[in-house]
């Protein structure tokens, strides 16, 4: 009988089940949770773990990806399950979504999918404890001008006011702007009072000429546009 620290390391492609390799060619980065995306860098687990339980693991008990980002690579190499070459490989794909976030928004391609927007926000509002709101504000090539962070706490029409959302949006001269908000839970649906948001900062955009391109929601892994669901967008 084999004892379980005998076992062998078992490779991502021995799990006929859980392949998240396949998912992100065939449905995109986007789709995956951050642990199996850490899973598909790692490749492999421990006598002890799967690859999938060391990625999760390393998440939770290190504050997400933010957490894990903020140590450098000698820490790295001393927690459980990784050594000199999984930490060389976690920290350089860190410092390259670090990097890409810290671009000028100059040096950014126009925004023209919500998955753009996530790609540049999503890792960092998805490791929030709180519901932050935030209002991205474009120019007339789609291209960011600035992100503002407007509101922190529990998102919903009561407590927003509208007008914080479209300030700067006027001072800049935007001609566009996307909302985002992330939920804690990691269940980015949307609620009816997120639905509500949507609709008055919609409704609000019409009178001041300026075009609320979205509202994006941003959870574990997973994001919703309320615009491709069409909760708050009327139908044209």
């Amino acid at each position: 009988m084999i004892e379980e620290d005998e076992r062998p390391v078992r490779r991502i492609k021995e799990y006929p089940d859980e392949l998240p390799r396949e998912r992100l060619l065939n449905v995109g980065a986007s789709s995956l949770k951050n642990s199996e995306l850490i899973a598909i860098l790692l490749s492999t687990g421990t006598q002890r773990e799967t690859v999938f339980d060391l990625s999760e693991r390393l998440l939770r008990e290190h504050g997400g990806l933010l957490g894990l980002q903020k140590l450098d690579v000698r820490e790295l190499m001393r927690l459980h399950g990784l050594g000199p070459a999984k930490a060389t490989l976690l920290k350089a794909a860190l410092e390259i979504g670090r990097r890409l976030a810290m671009l000028p928004m100059a040096d950014r391609p126009p925004i023209l999918s919500p998955e753009d927007v996530v790609q540049i926000y999503g890792i960092e509002m998805a490791a929030l404890d709180q519901e932050q709101l935030r209002v991205v504000l474009l120019d007339t090539k789609n291209k960011i001008i600035e992100m503002r962070v407007i509101y922190q706490g529990s998102v919903n029409e009561a407590s927003v006011r509208i007008g914080e959302l479209f300030r700067d949006a006027v001072r800049l001269h935007a001609v566009g702007i996307i909302v985002m908000h992330n939920h804690p839970s990691g269940d980015p649906t949307p609620s009816s009072a997120d639905v509500a948001l949507t609709s008055d900062v919609v409704a609000a955009g019409k009178l001041l000429d300026i075009k609320v391109l979205d509202h994006l929601i941003v959870g574990q892994g997973r994001h919703v546009s309320l615009k491709r669901l069409g909760l708050g967008f009327a139908k044209t």
